[in-house]
């Protein structure tokens, strides 16, 4: 009998031993396997960059509305094996801001056509799978709040080289120290979707106090405040979302409207006179997708706010947006934006590190501004759409 119970005891340690070894697997090497297909390269590079194109890069002043990588569990300061920004690679790259983007509900089945509000979530488990804190579990709030956390913490850690961006004498500060030579990034917040407020506008306060700057109203499903360009039915706006509105105009915060309904973009244009941002789309006339507005509606949203010099559109970097995520494929939507928008309202959304394939990463854009020039861009549309047109409306709006 001593010897069956000292069986059953062995059995039961290395059981034990093995559910130890798999929960640590899952935990270590599962989100990372997760984002290696999710967040991915297509293959075609190296991509070509002429000493002429290198050269203008280098004197570029460049700007990125949009990256989610705060998202995922990989530290910001180090190089990664996966995905498509850190910071060394935003240095590589010349980025002087990048705005990071606080994903925190994803409907299960995402897709462009229709999403319904009620699906099962996917940060959820991923928040749970990398360990995030407890109270991000259940809370869309805490999970923005705490991606907030993230930047704070590697900016800090960053010695100089991350520098968060919360009002236009930040932005100033990281310019001028680029202008001597110092290396750093400019990192402003981001919001995808408004409810990450979990239906209280008061929480608007605690995103804002936690650095976040521009705010997305809707993502891939309808919510509180409004309808999403992939949800049901072409939502307009809630009394909720009328009133987040109003204080997102009235605050010198940044409206962005990727991924909110026809709708809903028709009632902000009524109801503001502000510059607005569709940070990272395509141009509908140039690739035939849902997830592009119409041409006409993105006439009308580049046109709002015009006595600031109107709105912008960032033109993502992956094939869903443009139809081809090459450089070369990249430059061509570019260059249809510029000729339906006006070289004024163009600049860049890549989407990095969104779940999305793309052509080149942060340290590839060098690859970009050559396909820019291949395209016929020239030298002062180029520096537009880098990032000039990007610091005018983060000029016109942020506190």
């Amino acid at each position: 009998m001593g010897r069956i119970v000292r069986g059953l005891l062995v059995l039961v340690l290395v059981l034990a031993a093995l559910a130890v070894v798999a929960a640590t697997a899952v935990v270590t090497i599962g989100p990372g396997m997760v984002e290696r297909g999710r967040n991915a390269i297509a293959p075609g590079g190296p991509w070509p960059v002429s000493d002429e194109a290198a050269a203008l890069h280098d004197s570029l002043v460049i700007g990125d509305w949009h990256a989610d990588t705060l998202l995922w569990n990989r530290d910001l300061l180090e190089r990664g094996g996966r995905g498509h920004v850190d910071l060394p690679r935003l240095i590589e790259g010349n980025v002087a801001v990048q705005v990071f983007t606080a994903v925190t509900r994803s409907p299960a089945g995402q897709n462009y056509e229709e999403n319904q509000a009620d699906a099962f979530d996917n940060i959820t488990p991923l928040a749970m799978g990398q360990l995030w804190p407890p109270r991000t579990w259940g809370s869309l709030l805490e999970r923005a709040l705490y991606q907030a956390g993230r930047l704070e913490r590697a900016a800090r850690a960053s010695e100089g080289r991350l520098a968060i961006i919360r009002d236009e004498a930040d932005l100033d500060a990281v310019l001028a120290a680029r202008e001597r030579g110092e290396t750093v990034v400019g990192g402003l917040l981001g919001i995808e979707g408004a409810h990450a407020l979990e239906g209280d506008l008061a929480n608007l306060d605690r995103l804002t106090e936690a650095g976040y700057r521009l705010v997305g109203l809707t993502h891939f499903f309808d919510n509180e405040v409004g309808g999403s360009l992939h949800g049901q039915g072409n939502r307009g706006l809630t009394d909720m979302g009328r009133a987040l509105v109003a204080e997102i105009a009235r605050r010198g915060l940044i409206l962005d409207l990727a991924h909110a309904s026809p709708a809903v973009a028709r009632e902000v244009i009524a109801r503001t006179d502000i510059p607005l941002v569709v940070s990272h789309t395509g141009i509908r006339s140039h690739c035939d997708t849902p997830r592009n507005f119409p041409d006409d509606l993105m006439r009308r949203i580049v046109g709002n706010g015009a006595a600031a010099g109107g709105g912008v559109v960032g033109i993502g970097f992956w094939a869903d947006v443009t139809c081809d995520a090459s450089p070369a494929g990249v430059a061509s939507a570019i260059r249809a934006a510029i000729d339906l928008l006006g070289e004024d309202h163009v600049s860049l959304g890549s989407d990095w590190d969104g779940s999305v394939t793309v052509g080149f990463d942060a340290a590839g854009l060098p690859a970009l501004t050559h396909a820019m020039r291949e395209a016929g861009l020239t030298e002062a549309q180029i520096r537009k759409v880098a990032g000039e047109n990007m610091l005018r409306v983060l000029r016109t709006r942020l506190p």
